[in-house]
């Protein structure tokens, strides 16, 4: 009898290359994946524990998961990822209906731990340090096939002091540059066109293997591969942002001209308590540099709202700087204590409701400013990847090439011509709507 296993990966993309690679194992070793994880007799749930509201959206899945073994829907649950790495112990004694809890080094096993579930309804397990987990192996895509994400390296060395990930992840750990550009060689040959590279820290790229950053290179060699169309970078340090690794985006035709920089704050007291480089004047210089340098560049970034001490004149100048750069994507999260860190112990804690009230803050001055520059397309010219088929609304749905997957915006095509999943389409916006920009193909 076949065992149908479904997967369920939540949280960063970096984790959604390590369920890609469980899932290619647990294929070749002959199990079925399911569609829909519902319907699978075990299903594996690959958590994100990176900040509370992650810890919670693992733990609800986990639990509506156990919930549906109870009423013998499915036959076996297993916990995956950061948080199985961080909380195994408790996980197992507080949830004990959850059968198998596989810390990051044990990836490479999971077929085997499947399967001796499938068979017997329990599996050995002898936790492996997190510096086990493989860096490199064949995957699965989630997804449609055209986009794809490249996982340069694992890890983080750069021990923020709100961060949880270096204790959870492990330091920095770069793959060799031939490596990943065997795999990149392989997702093209499948039809990838679009190729998102992701690490904690791109810009730190090779540091740990070839004494320095080696991400301008690696760039270089990835767009000389054919099939590619876009190739997107996500999460680089602003210090690390160098005159020659600019000068690589601007001159790349497929390095699509858009930078996720996580900046946190802007005030040079916080970023120091926050172990992070930087103030509001090299911040502001680094942005203004960048839309010289790269024209029409979209700028994203993240930020947090009431650390430890963050006083409301500081509150107030991170308003003032969110508008003064006018970023095209902005996400804004409440500060939450990690366990293990430094921040949470420092002196002059927040209220969580002051955090929050922030957070919202600035959340809504961005939404302002998103409208406005959105509203400022209308009339554009933009090529758009289409990804999806509304047929209740009966229109396409696609992104542009200023638009990461599930993070940005969309745009909804209105074509009288059949459109392909994959297929980039050039068009001409009509309208901003509801978050999103109203087109039709040329």
């Amino acid at each position: 009898m076949s065992v149908r296993v479904g997967m369920v990966s939540l949280g960063c993309p970096k984790n959604q290359v390590d369920a890609e690679k469980m899932m290619f194992g647990l294929k070749a070793y002959g199990f079925e994946l399911a569609d829909e994880p519902e319907t699978a007799d075990i299903v594996i749930v690959n958590t994100c524990g990176f900040i509370q509201s992650a810890k919670e959206e693992a733990i609800e899945t986990l639990l509506e998961f156990t919930a549906l073994k109870n009423e013998g829907q499915i036959k076996g649950v297993v916990c995956t990822g950061c948080l199985a790495e961080r909380y195994r112990e408790d996980i197992m004694k507080e949830m004990p209906d959850v059968d198998a809890v596989v810390p990051l080094g044990n990836d490479g096993e999971i077929a085997r731990i499947v399967g001796e579930l499938a068979e017997r309804g329990s599996a050995e397990l002898d936790p492996k340090d997190k510096y086990s987990l493989p860096l490199e192996g064949e995957r699965t895509l989630i997804g449609l096939g055209h986009s794809a994400y490249l996982k340069i390296a694992e890890g983080c060395s750069n021990c923020c002091t709100y961060c949880a990930i270096p204790a959870i992840r492990g330091r920095f750990r770069s793959r060799p540059m031939e490596n990943i550009l065997e795999e990149a060689r392989q997702l093209a040959q499948s039809g990838v066109t679009e190729l998102i590279v992701v690490a904690q820290d791109t810009s730190r790229y090779g540091e740990d293997i070839y004494g320095e950053s080696r991400i301008a290179e690696l760039l270089t060699e990835l767009c000389r591969i054919d099939g590619f169309k876009w190739i997107r970078t996500l999460y680089m340090y602003p210090e690390r942002l160098t005159d020659k690794l600019i000068d690589v985006i601007a001159s790349e035709p497929k390095l699509v001209k858009y930078l996720d920089i996580p900046i946190q704050h802007c005030n040079g007291d916080i970023l120091k308590r926050m172990n992070r480089h930087g103030d509001r004047e090299t911040l502001t210089a680094l942005m203004k540099k960048l839309r010289e340098r790269i024209p029409n560049i979209t700028l994203r970034t993240t930020l947090i709202t009431g650390f430890p001490g963050e006083t409301q004149e500081q509150f107030e100048e991170l308003s003032e700087f969110v508008g003064e750069i006018r970023f095209d994507r902005l996400g804004c999260f409440a500060y939450s204590e990690e366990e293990g860190t430094p921040a949470a112990k420092m002196p002059d804690q927040l209220p969580v409701e002051e955090r929050v009230l922030r957070s919202e803050a600035i959340t809504q001055q961005q939404m302002f400013i998103t409208d406005e520059l959105m509203e400022q397309k209308v009339g554009s010219t933009l090529e758009v990847l289409i990804e999806d088929f509304d047929e209740d609304e009966g229109v396409y749905i696609g992104r542009t090439a200023a638009d990461a997957p599930d993070i940005d915006g969309f745009v909804a095509v209105y074509s009288e011509r059949e459109l392909s999943f994959g297929e980039y389409v050039t068009v001409t916006v009509t309208a901003y709507e509801d978050g999103g920009l109203i087109a039709e193909p040329n």
